[in-house]
């Protein structure tokens, strides 16, 4: 029976097992790896400014979107396959990621500004309080990252995943699928789902965490720890934008 299994694709068990080195000074820790993540959300709110007032002031943000997303993506790919990297790329991912969510963010913010003004902040502040609040569920072991518990979160975001990139398929030979854009009670009903999934994902990236510095995971584990863990709460960030997005179209 496996004890290192997450729904996030960087904190997976594999990723885990050829690096433990046992209890020392050098070892990762779970308070380590939350202020390397609290510094990274730093240099990602810091990108993300500068991309959301380059929007602003009216310039071309086209070409930060696709930097960031692109330059995310491969910088995601080379660290899950050279985790001893980690200290180095993940700063740089934050960067990236932050480039991204700025302008994408700029762009709902100016959508919406007349349906459902403050959009942008209810996102962020709903997410860090779905993030306080996953934490505080698993810290009090109000929720337990069962084997059991941890199956069905993964088998649900692969799932999500699978549906995600066929919908991109359909859409390059124009072919909508409407609930996923719309604020019909269909597609508020399945964002709802998904946003409920990525935040339960925070569940087993925390266990994951515990479970790495229990065994003594190489210090530099808290940098990937800490990338995984961003990984999800940019996704449940997204996920909750879009929801937000899609209940003003009710209004």
């Amino acid at each position: 029976m496996s004890l290192f299994k997450s729904g996030n694709p960087a904190l997976s068990e594999k990723n885990f097992q050829s690096v433990f080195v046992g209890a020392n000074s050098d070892a990762m820790t779970m308070k380590g790896t939350l202020n390397k993540f609290g510094f990274m959300l730093l240099m990602l709110m810091g990108s993300a400014f500068y991309s959301w007032k380059e929007y602003a002031r009216g310039g071309n943000v086209q070409p930060l979107i696709w930097t960031g997303l692109i330059g995310g993506l491969i910088l995601a790919f080379v660290i899950i396959f050279k985790k001893e990297w980690s200290g180095y790329l993940a700063p740089l991912y934050a960067l990236m990621e932050g480039l991204f969510l700025g302008a994408i963010s700029a762009m709902y913010n100016d959508a919406f500004a007349t349906k459902a003004p403050g959009i942008v902040m209810n996102a962020v502040g709903l997410t860090f309080g779905t993030a306080a609040a996953m934490y505080f569920l698993y810290s009090f072991k109000i929720i337990r990252a069962t084997e059991k518990f941890k199956a069905v979160i993964i088998m649900a975001t692969a799932g999500i995943a699978i549906f995600y990139l066929i919908a991109m398929v359909l859409r390059m030979f124009n072919v909508d699928i409407a609930f996923l854009h719309e604020g019909s009670l269909m597609g508020i009903g399945f964002s709802l789902v998904v946003v409920v999934i990525a935040a339960l994902n925070l569940i087993l990236d925390f266990d994951m965490i515990e479970q790495g510095s229990a065994a003594g995971a190489p210090k530099y584990m808290e940098w990937y720890g800490a990338f995984g863990l961003m990984v999800t709460i940019v996704w449940l960030y997204l996920e909750i934008l879009r929801l937000l997005a899609k209940l003003s179209d009710r209004k």
